[in-house]
């Protein structure tokens, strides 16, 4: 097969990364697959196969015909089988394009996440169920992403299935934390400075964990438009010296690695693999119950989970996630990533339903 698999830009973003590794093991399945990014970006992706940047301006991401044009070009060039898109910018890029210039390759919508939570405008509500219409299948991360979806947008319950994310298997090399950290717990933070991360309910949380534990450090790892916002927060409840803000890293694993444990506690997810990669690396998973985070967090099985916004029984459980016992808790984490959620056997998942679709099966 031929692939087109649309990105946003090259960011080391969840979505990206994924459909970066996605692509790789694609390509070594034997099929042959173009990395797409529609607007500018420089961050390289873990993808050796082609990388086209159709460096289209992000002012344009409403109407953008001669984008839309450029999409036509590549698809009349290199003839395509199924061209999957891995965000909501990227799905209106590629319909429109269709509609435009009558092209009738297959879609493939990636849902990564709970569009209801993001979908409240009555206007762009309208636009979506449009959007969701003229795609071919919706695969969703997660089986609460794809009943949000199925019950935000009914005529999509007949197209809609579920593979969840998957995580690369590799060695975890050695770190050093940044600084002249010298605590007894370090615990990690990995994702964009955005609401949806809740890194303010996160220095609540960790104000009142030090509260007990004084010798601890908070490392994050990120950037987003709301970094510095975090960071005058953290300098004003007097969180600055057992916080350190890392930036973007290309090694995350390594970090998580290294940690005590993981703190999740976003307000809205579908299954993020920072879970995955910490618990491919044993560390302890403490997070709210959002999105599809309890498919793979289980109380006590396979890590820590709390009811959104319980703040107080958060900083309880990261307690309770330093107790000796916790060592069969990240064994057992350990092995359902290995059998569930390894990417090589996502991508074959994936695979399948290419070939389903390009033979009229779904």
């Amino acid at each position: 097969m031929i692939i087109f698999q649309l990105i946003q830009k090259s960011q080391l973003r969840g979505a990206e990364i994924f459909a970066a590794q996605l692509s790789q093991h694609l390509e070594a399945a034997g099929h042959e697959v173009f990395l797409i990014s529609v607007f500018p970006g420089n961050d390289v992706l873990p993808f050796d196969g082609k990388k086209i940047q159709l460096n289209r301006p992000l002012s344009k991401r409403w109407f953008d015909i001669k984008g839309w044009k450029a999409l036509n070009s590549l698809i009349k060039q290199h003839q395509p089988d199924i061209i999957q898109c891995n965000a909501g910018d990227t799905l209106k890029f590629t319909v429109c394009s269709k509609l435009l210039y009558n092209w009738r390759v297959p879609i493939v919508a990636r849902n990564a996440s709970m569009v209801s939570q993001y979908i409240k405008n009555p206007l762009i509500k309208t636009i979506n169920r449009w959007l969701y219409k003229k795609v071919d299948a919706i695969i969703s991360v997660s089986k609460h992403s794809k009943d949000d979806i199925n019950e935000l947008f009914p005529e999509t319950k007949k197209k809609t299935s579920v593979i969840p994310i998957g995580i690369e298997l590799k060695n975890i090399e050695n770190v050093n934390w940044l600084g002249n950290n010298n605590s007894s717990l370090n615990i990690i933070h990995v994702g964009g400075f955005t609401f949806e991360k809740n890194h303010e309910g996160l220095l609540r949380i960790f104000k009142l964990f030090l509260e007990r534990q004084s010798d601890a450090h908070l490392h994050l790892l990120g950037e987003g438009s709301k970094r510095k916002e975090i960071e005058e927060n953290s300098k004003q409840i007097g969180l600055q010296d057992n916080i350190t803000f890392y930036g973007w890293r290309t090694n995350p694993m390594d970090y998580i690695g290294k940690a005590d444990m993981l703190l999740l506690p976003s307000i809205i997810e579908g299954l993020p693999g920072v879970i995955l990669e910490a618990m491919v690396c044993k560390t302890p998973v403490i997070a709210y119950n959002v999105g599809g985070i309890s498919e793979i967090v289980q109380q006590n099985e396979t890590g820590f989970l709390i009811n959104r916004g319980d703040e107080k029984s958060f900083a309880l459980l990261m307690e309770q996630a330093l107790l000796p016992s916790v060592k069969q808790i990240t064994q057992n984490a350990y092995d359902k990533v290995i059998q569930d959620y390894n990417n090589q056997s996502i991508a074959q998942q994936f695979e399948s339903t290419y070939i389903k679709m390009i033979h009229g099966e779904n």
